[in-house]
């Protein structure tokens, strides 16, 4: 099963197992605490939880859901932010490993996670984020449940700020250059240095990684009158009768050729064993855009073979979409991790790709 991020209260989530960033002793102190508290029953919690006693910092602790929407609430109490050469990373760590351990042994098909310690206790977000995205993806590379991780607000969401600058400056790179296509036709552009007007508006490392990726200068007047009438010569019925390989048998191919199992796949691509399943057995599927960009990004697809493969789901990359741009940054530069390029989507979108 996938992972997902969702900005709401973690006591709304529906889910088989919420995990509360407790306090150690049997107490229910502010922020998320409190609330899974006075969600659950107050008095019914704190009384089996008073039976448990106090918890050591990155242990846990099982309870009653009372009336949350879920079977179980796993306490768990994670480090006080110091400077970071107090364990406090390994014990956040011991967090969410010991929790997902335990949904494990419970059989539990779904899990709720807040973005623990990053309360009153002052870790550090960002550093919280990547350490929660980590744990998960090694996870999921061996078991299968719903992870669900749930932001409260925009605020609790943050990325370094390296990565934001990088993601901000493509992102703006290419809205303006889209701008710029659309107020100068193609025989105009031909002979414009695109270089001398990107570098006194662009991020010059974006603009490389562009030109690179989109060869400007090369493209012909007869080689877009190609690209717009392939077959202009041919009739209808050859042309019908020779039609190009479909999404379905495109995608197993590609499979084939990664020598990757489909277990392989649909893990990488953030999908559901089910939907997965359902893409492999119809023919005839068509595929959202998301599902056939994640599936882009588990085949480590570059972005000529990734741009095929939206042509044949009758999809394509679009230059005014920040979920395109983001996904099509993330293919340029090699980064296949899908979880971390959900982490940059959400920040920047609210959305993710695969679920």
């Amino acid at each position: 099963m996938p992972f997902k991020i969702v900005r709401n209260d973690i006591t709304k989530v529906k889910a088989d197992v919420i995990v509360n960033a407790a306090n150690p002793n049997p107490i229910c102190a502010s922020g998320t605490d409190l609330a899974i508290y006075e969600a659950a029953g107050k008095e019914k919690l704190l009384a089996e939880r008073a039976n448990i006693g106090k918890i050591a910092r990155g242990d846990i602790a099982v309870t009653g859901a009372y009336s949350l929407n879920a079977k179980y609430i796993i306490h768990t109490v994670g480090p006080v932010w110091t400077d970071g050469l107090h364990h406090e990373f390994e014990i956040l760590e011991h967090c969410y490993r010991k929790s997902l351990q335990k949904a494990l042994e419970l059989k539990c098909e779904s899990i709720a996670f807040p973005l623990i310690s990053t309360g009153v206790y002052g870790f550090p977000k960002d550093k919280a984020l990547q350490i929660a995205v980590s744990v998960f993806s090694q996870f999921l590379t061996e078991n299968e449940m719903e992870i669900i991780l749930v932001v409260f607000d925009k605020r609790s969401f943050q990325l370094s700020g390296q990565i934001v600058g990088d993601i901000d400056s493509y992102i703006d790179a290419n809205y303006v250059r889209e701008i710029h296509r659309k107020e100068y036709p193609l025989r105009s552009r031909r002979s414009t240095h695109v270089k001398e007007l990107a570098e006194e508006d662009f991020n010059e490392e974006m603009l490389q990684r562009e030109e690179d990726n989109y060869p400007l200068e090369e493209m012909t007047d007869t080689g877009m009158t190609e690209l717009l009438m392939p077959l202009e010569n041919i009739s209808l019925e050859d042309q019908l009768a020779n039609i190009g390989v479909s999404f379905h048998d495109k995608l197993f191919e590609l499979i084939d050729e990664a020598h990757l199992d489909n277990k392989d796949v649909w893990k990488r691509a953030n999908l559901d064993r089910k939907h997965f399943s359902k893409i492999q057995c119809d023919q005839n599927y068509h595929p959202k855009k998301k599902t056939v960009m994640a599936l882009c990004i588990a085949l480590q697809l570059d972005l000529e073979q990734s741009r095929d493969l939206l042509a044949r789901a009758d999809w394509a990359f679009s230059p005014s979409s920040k979920v395109d741009l983001i996904v099509q940054k993330a293919i340029i530069d090699k980064q296949y991790d899908i979880m971390q390029l959900n982490v940059t989507l959400f920040k920047y979108t609210n959305e993710i790709l695969g679920v």
